[in-house]
């Protein structure tokens, strides 16, 4: 276990997409925040907050550039990359420069008055605090609905989630250093950090409503995040191909034996649809079959080419990562 500090280093990491209207806001209650836990002697005055720029095509960057605080510095991606992979770039670049990390949408919807409570479990021992919602009262009924159902599917397909979290949570740096051995494209965080199993703990909170701005996960990119999330952590889909495909075998024998004994009798079969609704059942579930073996087959060719997660353009109020140079060997030291 982790020498743990009376006073720890905290990280902030703050991923964005075109947050221009909430950038001032949120630049200021995390100031706000962090000064407040140094001040108190809860962290260290070396403490920081990483906004992570995921390519935004508005004025973020333009808030992150031109803050005077030093508490906080920033990451400009090249592109966009998605919400878990900009995430994934701020925890990197984060590792063993802190304590701990807190990671926190920028639309600060995550109650930022539980972060005292992470840092002092923390201290108490803890490697991952999650920060749940206690109610989701700002949630729509379908999202609301649709989310309770997908925790509930995740579960019984095998996968260990933690409910009602997505990613408000606090991380040691001995997990930071863990994450970095998971090189998957296909990233889901929600289900890695349950799957390490170091001791955590939880934190309730009542989600805000949105200041400003839109959301930035619509329900297509939440019905790809939910599928990548199945499709990476858990292979039942595949099983139950097999056991539909079994089933209708078991059905066919049955069937056939059936249309033998009537044939036999003299009868004949009446109507087309003892045809043709077996076909179409049959052709449906075909489609289905290829279409989820598509899935999986198309992560295998995504991981398989191992391309790198993101790229970093620029450095905020921040240092890029020393690479260690690498000793020239002479042609006549090997001869």
């Amino acid at each position: 276990m982790e020498e743990r500090h009376e006073c720890p280093t905290l990280a902030l990491v703050v991923p964005c997409y075109n947050e221009e209207e909430m950038m001032e806001t949120t630049i200021h209650t995390l100031v706000h925040v962090l000064d407040d836990l140094i001040v108190n002697s809860h962290i260290a005055d070396d403490s920081f907050i990483l906004f992570v720029d995921d390519g935004s095509t508005d004025n973020t960057l333009h808030f992150i550039r031109n803050n005077k605080t030093n508490l906080v510095k920033g990451l400009k991606l090249a592109a966009n990359v998605g919400h878990q992979n900009a995430l994934v770039a701020g925890l990197t670049y984060v590792t063993n420069k802190c304590d701990c990390a807190i990671s926190l949408d920028a639309d600060l919807q995550d109650d930022t008055t539980v972060i005292k409570k992470m840092v002092d479990d923390f201290k108490g021992g803890a490697n991952i605090v999650y920060g749940l919602r206690d109610k989701r009262k700002t949630d729509s009924a379908f999202k609301r609905n649709t989310a309770q159902f997908y925790y509930r599917l995740m579960q019984k397909l095998g996968v260990k989630l933690v409910y009602n979290h997505a990613d408000y949570r606090l991380v040691s740096n001995l997990v930071l250093r863990q994450l970095l051995k998971y090189k998957e494209v296909n990233l889901f965080l929600r289900g890695i950090f349950p799957k390490m199993g170091y001791t955590s703990t939880y934190v309730y909170y009542d989600r805000k409503t949105r200041a400003a701005g839109e959301s930035k996960y619509p329900f297509r990119k939440m019905f790809s995040l939910a599928m990548n999330g199945i499709t990476s952590f858990s292979n039942v889909p595949l099983k139950i191909i097999t056991y539909i495909g079994f089933t209708i075998f078991i059905g066919s024998l049955v069937l056939s034996g059936w249309v033998l004994m009537v044939t036999l009798q003299g009868k004949n079969v009446p109507g087309w649809a003892s045809i043709t609704l077996p076909i179409y059942f049959i052709g449906g579930i075909q489609l289905l079959a290829i279409g989820i073996l598509g899935e999986y087959m198309g992560k295998m060719y995504m991981e398989s080419k191992g391309r790198p997660r993101f790229h970093i353009e620029e450095f905020i109020n921040t240092t890029p990562p020393t690479l260690q140079k690498k000793k020239r060997t002479s042609i006549k030291s090997k001869i």
